[in-house]
C-alpha cells in the first residue's frame, strides 16, 4: 500500500506483467515495421517509460519524438488549431507509431488522428501499454494493446496522481472504499421521495437530492449557487460542470459515508460519465440505477389525488400530469440504456404498499452489498 497526496493506492499490476506486455508489443512492432524506418511518437507526459522500453527493443532504424497535444490561434477561418508540440520530423509519407501510456476516453487520440491525417502520413498505428475497453467509445483503431484493464484509477509506470507516482515501476490502483452508491429514479407519483427517506435510514446512506442541493446553494448564496442562479435568471440551463461541482461538494462533506443515494442526477449520459469519473477518482462507483416502475394510469390517478391536498398546481391538471410523466420517460430512456449496458439497471415494481415496495428495493440493495 502506498499513499500519494491524500489518496491510498494498492498494488495492481506487477513489474513482471508490465515487462511481458512490453516484450509482446515490441515483438509485434519488430515483425511488422523493422524495415520501414518508422517515426515513433511518444505522447507526453505519461508515455515516457513505455516509449523508452519499446524503442530500446526496436531492432530497425527509427526516428523518435516526444510530443504533447497543444493549440494555437489560427486565422479567422481556422480558429483554434490543434498541433503536436515537440514534433521534430516531417511526417508526410512516413510510417508513424503512436505510443500511448493509456487509452481510456480516447479524446486525445481523436485530436491526434486529425493532425496526422492532415500531415499526410503514409500510415499510423496506435500502441498503448494500458487499454480500458469499458471507457473507450471512439472510432480510432488501437492496434497494439499491452494490458486490457477495468476502468480503475491507476498510477505508476508513467501515470500520475497530481504529479506523483510516475516513477513507480509497477502499477497501483486507487484503494476502493466499501460504499454502496445508488442512482434512484421514478416517475412523478412513484413514491421515490418516500422510499429515499426510508432507504437512507435503513442502510445509513446519504441522500443527495439535486433539487435540495440547488435550493441550498442559491438560498445561501454560495459561489456555486450564484453561478447557477446567473444561468437560471437568463432562462438558460445550468451547465453540467456547475451541477457536478455542487454534488462533489456534498459528497466531500460526507467523506466517511457508507454510500449515497443520488436523486435527480444524472439526467444525461454526459452527466452519468462525469459522475462515474468523479466517483472513480474517490475509489468507488455507481453500483446501480434503481427505477420504480408504475403504470401511467396509476401515476395519473395518484398525482391527481395528491393534488387535492398538496396545493401543487402541477398535480391538479391531468394534461400537465401526463406531460410530466412523458418528460420523465424521455429523460430516463437514455440513462436506462446507459446503465443496462453496464449491467447496473434494476427496475422495481412500484405498485403496492410502502412496506412492500421497500421490501422489493431492499432485495436489490441487499444483493448489491453482498
Amino acid at each position: 500500500m502506498i499513499k500519494l497526496h491524500d489518496l491510498e493506492f494498492e498494488p495492481f499490476i506487477s513489474e513482471g506483467e508490465i515487462t511481458e506486455a512490453i516484450d509482446r508489443i515490441s515483438g509485434e512492432l519488430n515483425q511488422k515495421y523493422k524495415h520501414e524506418k518508422p517515426v515513433f511518437l511518444g505522447v507526453l507526459n505519461g508515455s515516457f517509460m513505455f516509449a523508452s522500453e519499446v524503442i530500446k527493443r526496436f531492432e530497425g532504424d527509427c526516428e523518435v519524438s516526444f510530443v504533447k497535444l497543444g493549440s494555437y490561434e489560427g486565422t479567422e477561418t481556422t480558429g483554434n488549431v490543434k498541433t503536436l508540440i515537440g514534433l521534430n520530423q516531417e511526417l508526410e509519407g512516413r510510417q508513424v507509431i503512436l505510443l500511448e501510456d493509456i487509452v481510456d476516453t480516447g479524446n486525445t487520440l481523436v485530436e491526434i488522428d486529425e493532425i496526422l491525417k492532415k500531415a499526410k502520413v503514409k500510415d499510423y498505428k496506435v500502441a498503448t501499454l494500458f487499454f480500458k475497453p469499458e471507457a473507450y467509445k471512439k472510432n480510432v483503431p488501437v492496434e497494439f494493446k499491452g494490458l486490457e484493464i477495468p476502468n480503475k484509477f491507476i498510477v505508476g509506470f508513467g501515470l500520475d496522481y497530481d504529479g506523483l507516482g510516475r516513477n513507480l515501476t509497477q502499477v497501483y490502483k486507487r484503494k476502493e472504499n466499501e460504499m454502496t452508491n445508488l442512482v434512484l429514479f421514478g416517475p412523478p407519483g412513484a413514491g421515490k421521495g418516500t422510499q429515499a427517506t426510508i432507504l437512507k435510514d435503513k442502510y445509513q446512506l446519504v441522500h443527495i437530492s439535486t433539487g435540495d442541493v440547488f435550493r441550498f446553494n442559491i438560498k445561501n448564496q454560495t459561489e456555486l449557487g450564484l453561478s447557477a442562479k446567473s444561468y437560471m435568471d437568463k432562462g438558460q440551463l445550468v451547465p453540467d460542470e456547475v451541477t457536478i461541482n455542487m454534488l462533489k461538494a456534498e459528497v466531500e462533506k460526507n467523506a466517511d459515508a457508507k454510500g449515497f443515494i443520488f436523486d435527480g442526477f444524472p439526467r444525461t449520459e454526459a452527466q452519468a460519465e462525469a459522475l462515474s469519473e468523479y466517483l472513480e477518482s474517490r475509489g468507488t462507483k455507481v453500483d446501480a440505477m434503481i427505477a420504480l416502475e408504475v403504470e401511467d394510469e396509476i401515476l395519473v390517478e395518484r398525482l391527481l389525488e395528491r393534488g387535492k391536498t398538496s396545493g401543487r398546481p402541477d398535480d391538479a391538471n391531468e394534461n400537465v400530469v401526463k406531460n410530466r410523466i412523458k418528460v420523465y420517460y424521455n429523460e430516463t430512456a437514455i440513462l436506462k440504456n446507459y446503465y443496462q449496458k453496464k449491467d447496473r439497471y434494476f427496475g422495481v415494481n412500484g405498485v403496492g404498499s410502502i412496506e412492500e415496495i421497500t421490501e422489493r428495493l431492499s432485495g436489490v440493495i441487499d444483493q448489491l452489498m453482498k
